[in-house]
C-alpha cells in the first residue's frame, strides 16, 4: 500500500498565485478551498466536484490551512490592506454618483 504525502498535493511556487500555496498543477489556492468550506459551507466533496478536483487535493488543502492557518490568514489580511491602500491611493476616473448609481439610470 503506498501513502502519498501533502507535498504530492500541494505546491508553492514564486511565479504562480503568487507564491500561495495551492493545489499541484492549478491555480486554486490553499485559502481558496479553506473559504469555499469554511465561509461558504461546502462539503469537500462538493468543491471536489465543482472544480474537477481529487478528493484527496481538497483535504491535503484542507490539512495544510489547519496546519498554517496563522500565516495563511496573516498574508490574506496583508493582502486587502494593500488592495485598500490602493483604493485609496487611486482613485476611481468614474465619478462617486455612477459608481453609487445601483439602478443604472445615469446612461
Amino acid at each position: 500500500m503506498s501513502s502519498k504525502a501533502l507535498d504530492d498535493h500541494i505546491e508553492l511556487t514564486p511565479d504562480t498565485a503568487g507564491g500561495k500555496p495551492r493545489i499541484r498543477g492549478r491555480r486554486i489556492t490553499v485559502r481558496d478551498i479553506a473559504i469555499w468550506h469554511e465561509r461558504l459551507g461546502k462539503s469537500a466533496k462538493e468543491i471536489a466536484a465543482d472544480y474537477d478536483l481529487a478528493l484527496a487535493d481538497v483535504y491535503a488543502a484542507l490539512a495544510y490551512y489547519f496546519d498554517h492557518r496563522d500565516e495563511i490568514d496573516a498574508r490574506a489580511a496583508e493582502d486587502r490592506a494593500f488592495a485598500e491602500a490602493m483604493r485609496v491611493r487611486t482613485p476611481s476616473r468614474i465619478p462617486r454618483e455612477r459608481l453609487n448609481n445601483s439602478s443604472g439610470t445615469d446612461r
